[in-house]
C-alpha cells in the first residue's frame, strides 16, 4: 500500500506550448518547475500518475548533509537553506524541522569512515561532531545498546514527503505552472536535432526545452530516444508507526534500522542496507558498470524474478508516439512491502528502545530506489540533443537535496549562473565513464 499523499488538482486543459516541459511529478520535477516559474519561465509538468506517487512519497524524509558524498555536499547545503524558508514561502506545512541527525555504530570501521568524512565536510563548513560511546548514550536516552561511537549533525533535519512535494506543486500552480496528472509523455519531437516538442497521450506540446525527471522511469524514456542513461533499481520496504513516546525529535541511523520522528507523533522506519534486487534485462546489460556498487551492497540484498523483467522500467520495450506506452500501463510503481522486514523493523525498534514496547506499524509500503553507478545524480543538459535536460538518478538522496536540485536544474535550463558547481552532475560521465567506477556514499 502506498503512503498517503496530499492531493494536487490537475489542470483540465493541455497547453499547446510552453517554454519548458517537465516530465515527472516527483521532487526533482516539481522543484525544478517551481524554481523556473519563480523566474518567469512558463512550464507544463507532465506526470503519468499522481504528484509524488512513487519514490518522492516513499522515502525516509531525511534532509541531511551528514555522510553525503563530497561531490553532493554543496547541493545538500543549498537544499537545506531552501528547506529553512519553504514553510513560510509556500504558506503550507512541509514538515521541515532542523532537529539534527545522529548516526551510531558498534563497528570501528563505520566510525573511522565518519571521522574521515568529517575532515572533508568541515572544509565545506558542515557542523559535524564525532561522538564517543558515552556521548552516544547521553544523546540517545533510553537506547539500550552499547555504542562504540557515532556522529552528529545538529543542522540537519527532517520533513514529511507526503506533505512537502504536493505543497511545492500547489505553489507552482499558483505561479501558473500547468500540471497534468495521469498523462504520460510518449516521445520527444525534434527539428534539426533540437528538441521542439513532446507528444503526450493527450496531445502535443510545443517547447524548446524538456527536463526528464522521471525517477526510475527516466532511463526507459531516454533509451527510447537512443540516449544512454545508466540506472539500476532496488526494491525497498519502509513503514511508519502509530503514535509513540518521544525517544528522538530528529533522526537516528543505527546499523540495522533507521527512525525519524513524524509530525503525527509516530516514526518513519527504514531497514538500513536491505533491499530486493529484481532481475531485469537492463539490470543484466548494465552489470559491468554497476559491479562495484553491487559488491558493496550485496550482503543486504535478496533477489527476485517476476513482472519487473517484462513490464518495469528496466524491461525492454518498444512503442510509437501514436500507441500506448509503458508509462500508461503502469501509472504508479507500487510494489508490495516485505512483511518480514516490517516485523524485523518493529522488533529492532523495541529491542533498542524498550519504552516503545507495544508500538505497531500504521502503514507499510514498497518503493523502487533507482541509482547511478557512482550514486550521484545527473542534473545536466545533454550536449548531443540541444534542449534536452535530465534531473534523475538520485540514488535514494533525492528528497533531501530536492530543493537545491530544482534550483540547479532551473539554472541550467535558463542559462543562469549555476547555484553550485554542476560538473559533478554532468550527463557526459555516462558516456566517457568519468568517476563511474567510484561509487559514492550509498
Amino acid at each position: 500500500m502506498s503512503p498517503p499523499v496530499g492531493r494536487v488538482a490537475s489542470n483540465h486543459d493541455l497547453s499547446d506550448s510552453a517554454d519548458v516541459v517537465v516530465l515527472g511529478g516527483g521532487m526533482a520535477g516539481v522543484t525544478a518547475a517551481y524554481e523556473l516559474a519563480r523566474r518567469g519561465t512558463s512550464v507544463v509538468l507532465i506526470e503519468k500518475g499522481v504528484i509524488a506517487g512513487e519514490q518522492s512519497s516513499r522515502n525516509w524524509g531525511w534532509c541531511r548533509q551528514q555522510n553525503r558524498d563530497p561531490r553532493e555536499l554543496p547541493l545538500a547545503q543549498l537544499a537545506l537553506r531552501r528547506w529553512e524558508n519553504l514553510n513560510s514561502e509556500l504558506g503550507e506545512e512541509t514538515g521541515f524541522r532542523r532537529t539534527g541527525l545522529i548516526y551510531a555504530s558498534t563497528q570501528k570501521a563505520s566510525i573511522d569512515t565518519w571521522e574521515r568524512w568529517g575532515v572533508i565536510a568541515r572544509g565545506f563548513g558542515v557542523d559535524t561532531r564525532m561522538l564517543t560511546g558515552s556521548e552516544c548514550a547521553r544523546m540517545l536516552p533510553g537506547n539500550g545498546r552499547r555504542w562504540n561511537g557515532g556522529v552528529y549533525s545538529p543542522t540537519d533535519g527532517r520533513a514529511e514527503p507526503e506533505l512537502a512535494v504536493p505543497a511545492l506543486a500547489r505553489a507552482a500552480q499558483r505561479l501558473d505552472v500547468v500540471i497534468l496528472q495521469n498523462c504520460a509523455a510518449r516521445e520527444l519531437e525534434t527539428e534539426a536535432g533540437r528538441v521542439s516538442g513532446v507528444v503526450t497521450e493527450k496531445g502535443r506540446i510545443r517547447t524548446s526545452a524538456v527536463l526528464v525527471a522521471g525517477g526510475a522511469w527516466s532511463g526507459m524514456f531516454l533509451r527510447h530516444h537512443g540516449i544512454r542513461f545508466l540506472q539500476a533499481s532496488v526494491k525497498s520496504t519502509s513503514f511508519y508507526t502509530t503514535s509513540a513516546p518521544t525517544v528522538t525529535e530528529g533522526g537516528i541511523a543505527m546499523e540495522d534500522v533507521t527512525m525519524r520522528r513524524r509530525l503525527d507523533g509516530g516514526y518513519t522506519v527504514g531497514l538500513s542496507g536491505l533491499g530486493q534486487l529484481q532481475i531485469t534485462p537492463y539490470g543484466l546489460l548494465q552489470a559491468r558498470e554497476f559491479w562495484r556498487t553491487f559488491q558493496i551492497r550485496r550482503k543486504g540484498l535478496t533477489y527476485a524474478f517476476g513482472r519487473p523483467f517484462f513490464e518495469g522500467p528496466e524491461a525492454i520495450a518498444r512503442w510509437k508516439a501514436d500507441g500506448i506506452s509503458p508509462f500508461e500501463r503502469i501509472r504508479t510503481l507500487d510494489p508490495q512491502p516485505d512483511a518480514h522486514l516490517v516485523k524485523r523493523g518493529i522488533d529492532r525498534l523495541v529491542s533498542t528502545y524498550p519504552a516503545l514496547a507495544g508500538i505497531r506499524p500504521a502503514q507499510s509500503w514498497g518503493g523502487i530506489v533507482d541509482s547511478t553507478p557512482d550514486a550521484i545524480p545527473v542534473i545536466s543538459s545533454v550536449a548531443s540533443r540541444p534542449g534536452l535536460f535530465i534531473s534523475s538518478g538520485y540514488s535514494g538522496h533525492g528528497f533531501g537535496i530536492g530543493p537545491g536540485a530544482g534550483m540547479l536544474a532551473a539554472d541550467l535550463i535558463r542559462g543562469d549562473k549555476p547555484s553550485v558547481d554542476p560538473a559533478p552532475f554532468r550527463y557526459e560521465r555516462m558516456i566517457d565513464g568519468t568517476d563511474l567506477g567510484r561509487p559514492g556514499m550509498l
